[in-house]
């Protein structure tokens, strides 16, 4: 009998890399020395944006919490990965720590994510630091700071205000927006005085500068809550006019208003929060005072509908951020995390704990997206185990 003959059949180049956009982040970073075709082709924006749609499609989401287990809620904040496992109960995997944001108070605040990538901006007074983040490839850039012509006979200061992060389809761009107040002396007969003006400045990831773009003659401050950034608009509330959203088109690079919904109360008593729910503009109200809490989610498809009234929960403080099946993180009046079931009306208790209003939690889907930054090693960032310490 003669002996078997082994052959190797080659799978065609095109189901290969189809098979391989559906892997982790992970196993693709280790896959990359297996052969240079494999490498290169994870950079491909093609093999790019096929694995992230992926991941969309499959909601294969991940979560990061912005947090501070200091005594004051100026202690140095950082970030946990959460286990996403069904068995894990949002365990923390690893503590996170950024030291470019260390010396902020209240650390940086994080808008997105877009296409898997994070930006980080550090607000605070008179900050301008920002960057963007790719958790998954654990890639960060710090983005230069604004050449954008401040007027003359400023002070000695500008504030930057509200600030929103977005993709701009068009040209594959990510962009940055953000208000910024320069304040300049006025010389009166009776002496001198202060007076002030708005810019509007973006930045492109592509060309890695700053502009200046048309004022659009009234102020926004974005959420600092959950993700404004909804198919290729940013969304904010307009600041001194209570029942308007200022958006911003990513393309065209051009404000626009628009009206809230008709909540039955007043900005005066319930908080607002933009989100980006299921690919449409969400809004979210719930009340000021008190710890028994409601939440009416209005979402916006060519009109206002209430998609979801979650009515007397007992103990908690603000929404965090929706999960799965329109599950609700929540920060209880103990500050801690609680997961909200609206289908039961049931409350979970997480375990993890922060000081009061430090929290931020974030939903995110891998992306191989590149920033042409550094790696958080070469920036110096930590990633610590979480092991056997408590959350």
């Amino acid at each position: 009998m003669k002996g078997l003959i082994k052959t190797r059949t080659e799978l065609p180049e095109m189901l290969v890399l189809e098979i391989l956009s559906k892997l982790s982040v992970k196993s693709l970073t280790r896959f990359r020395c297996v052969c240079k075709p494999w490498s290169s082709s994870f950079e491909n924006p093609h093999f790019v944006t096929k694995h992230h749609h992926n991941n969309l499609k499959n909601n294969n989401l991940n979560l990061i919490l912005k947090r501070c287990n200091g005594g004051t809620r100026d202690d140095i904040h950082y970030f946990s990965q959460l286990s996403t496992e069904k068995d894990q109960n949002f365990r923390v995997e690893h503590n996170i720590h950024l030291p470019f944001f260390e010396n902020f108070v209240h650390g940086p605040f994080i808008h997105g994510p877009c296409n898997g990538i994070l930006c980080l901006a550090d607000l605070d007074a008179f900050g301008h630091n920002v960057s963007l983040w790719n958790p998954s490839t654990r890639e960060f850039k710090i983005l230069p700071q604004s050449t954008v012509q401040r007027p003359p006979g400023l002070l000695d200061f500008s504030i930057f205000n509200s600030l929103g992060f977005g993709h701009d389809s068009q040209t594959d761009d990510f962009k940055v927006v953000r208000f910024v107040t320069n304040y300049f002396e006025e010389n009166l007969d009776e002496g001198l005085m202060a007076d002030w003006n708005n810019q509007v400045e973006l930045y492109s990831l592509k060309n890695d500068s700053w502009k200046e773009i048309s004022f659009p003659g009234v102020d926004g401050f974005a959420s600092t809550l959950f993700n404004n950034y909804v198919n290729g608009f940013i969304y904010c509330q307009a600041a001194t006019i209570d029942d308007l959203i200022l958006s911003f088109d990513m393309v065209n690079e051009k404000f626009s208003t628009s009206p809230l919904p008709e909540f039955g109360g007043t900005l005066e008593q319930y908080y607002l929060e933009l989100l980006d729910f299921n690919g449409l503009l969400g809004a979210i109200f719930y009340p000021r005072e008190g710890t028994n809490k409601s939440f009416d989610l209005w979402v916006m498809n060519e009109s206002w509908t209430k998609q979801l009234s979650v009515e007397h929960v007992l103990g908690v403080e603000r929404p965090l951020g929706f999960w799965k099946n329109s599950e609700l993180f929540l920060e209880s009046s103990d500050q801690v995390i609680v997961l909200f079931d609206p289908s039961i009306q049931e409350l979970r208790n997480l375990g993890i704990h922060a000081y009061q209003e430090t929290m931020h939690i974030t939903a995110y889907v891998e992306s191989l997206v590149p920033l042409n930054g550094r790696s958080e090693h070469e920036e110096c960032i930590i990633r610590r185990p979480a092991g056997g310490e408590s959350n």
